[in-house]
């Protein structure tokens, strides 16, 4: 009996939005297939799955020792997730070779369910850095007699959720700075910044993520198989299925050049990414996105009202994993030539969950209430309007025919009924916002004074 190769060997999920991107948080079911394309038949001892998610930081440092020594330091760590092991097929031993115990695989395409469900505890968001990354993955090895296991991986997307819609991340950001340059024996005037935006959480537009996605090619003699890596960009509709159009921060700032240089205020988005392995740390920043202002001469004064900087496709914040953080800010800052800049640091979180569309834009519950409170008086006025009249209301006709209708109904005579029927249409007493019995009022207020007699 001649067997058959394997055609092709991979790893698919079944996707939870409708861009067949497979992306997922804490708590949810992660189920997929093995597929498996033959020529011919095979036997095959197991077809197992593998699961796992981690975060792994290392970088390397280069030490001298001496003159003629150096030695390099590696750092590493890394924190574990997530591990989960199944067999699709066969048994869990499959070092021997023998011929007990085997299945059939028959020529065609065949597809191996699997399903595991993610912890419910806090997972970190998949993430590729410089110095580590944070990766989720499902690798299946195919065991057969006498022949090298065949394995192939794909990863899959973790988000793990920040909810921007808390008070923490609603509260506004602010700072004011100044300088004074100095030249010598010559001092000339400051520089002042102050600069506010209204919260602290936002969300980014499209995102993308760098992954590796393993590949298994089955070798020319089908005695093992070649792994290829390569890197692959996420769907762009991976945010779409997640998170809305990209927003802008609104910068709020005012700058006074009363130096007699000139300088420029700018602002820009940068993200921290910070690496720890056995008590080091590793810290690399990068810029998002900037803007510039316009030039200012000596005495003169730039405002900005709501200036807006566009966030730009970003991975989000990354908060709670022990060794990988990653985090945003936001600076202000005035461009001095020939001096340090004058810099104000706002710091930035970048979430999952925008804002809600009801939902205040800003966090400050007095100015909510004092707002609220200036729509109401706008709203009232400020005394009761009167009544209409009362021939606004009811005409001489309805009243007359109401009248008639009531003597000419002879077998209701009772009095109740003859008393409502003739008042039916009766003016109300005259309105007046004076009051006609003030005597009465007064004998009222003598009869029970404000002020309790003590005993």
């Amino acid at each position: 009996m001649v067997l058959g190769k394997v055609k092709s060997f991979v790893v698919s999920y079944d996707c939870l939005n409708d861009s067949n991107v497979p992306v997922y948080s804490s708590g949810d079911c992660v189920s997929g297939r093995v597929i498996v394309e033959v020529t011919g038949e095979i036997r095959v001892k197991s077809l197992k799955i593998h699961a796992k998610g981690f975060a792994k930081v290392r970088w390397t440092e280069s030490r001298n020792a001496g003159s003629n020594t150096a030695y390099t330091q590696n750092y590493t760590e890394e924190v574990e997730y997530m591990n989960h092991r199944d067999i699709l097929i066969g048994h869990e031993r499959d070092d021997d070779n023998s011929e007990e115990g085997l299945s059939t695989i028959h020529s065609g395409r065949h597809e191996y369910a699997f399903s595991f469900e993610l912890p419910q505890t806090p997972l970190a968001t998949s993430f590729e850095g410089k110095h580590g990354s944070v990766r989720y993955w499902v690798k299946a090895e195919l065991h057969r007699p006498w022949l090298l296991p065949l394995k192939t991986k794909k990863e899959f997307t973790v988000f793990e959720h920040i909810d921007i819609n808390t008070p923490l991340l609603l509260s506004p950001q602010a700072g004011t700075k100044d300088k004074t340059l100095c030249c010598w024996f010559c001092t000339s005037g400051p520089i002042s910044l102050s600069a506010k935006i209204e919260r602290k959480g936002y969300t980014p537009g499209t995102l993308s993520f760098l992954t590796t996605a393993t590949f298994a090619i089955p070798s020319p003699n089908n005695t093992g198989s070649i792994i290829v890596m390569s890197p692959w960009n996420c769907h762009a509709s991976l945010a779409a299925c997640l998170l809305p159009a990209g927003e802008s921060v609104q910068i709020f700032a005012e700058i006074e050049n009363c130096s007699s240089r000139m300088v420029v205020p700018k602002a820009a988005i940068y993200q921290t990414q910070t690496f720890y392995a056995k008590g080091k740390m590793k810290e690399v920043k990068q810029l998002v996105a900037n803007l510039r202002g316009e030039s200012l001469s000596s005495g003169k004064t730039e405002t900005w009202n709501g200036k807006m900087l566009k966030i730009p496709p970003v991975s989000p914040s990354i908060l709670d994993c022990s060794i990988i953080r990653v985090e945003y800010s936001l600076m202000v800052y005035v461009d001095i030539p020939g001096a340090m800049n004058l810099s104000l640091n706002l710091p930035l979180v970048i979430g999952t969950i925008p804002l809600h569309p009801f939902g205040s834009r800003t966090s400050s519950v007095s100015s909510q209430c004092s707002m609220t409170m200036s729509w109401l008086g706008m709203a009232l006025p400020e005394r009761p309007e009167a009544p209409p009249e009362y021939a606004e209301v009811v005409t001489e006709e309805q009243r007359q025919s109401c009248l008639e209708e009531s003597s000419g109904r002879e077998n209701f005579d009772g009095p109740l009924f003859a008393y409502i029927q003739e008042f039916r249409f009766q003016p109300p007493p005259p309105y007046s916002e004076i009051d006609p019995n003030p005597d009465q009022v007064r004998q009222v207020e003598q009869r029970r004074p404000d002020v309790c007699p003590l005993r």
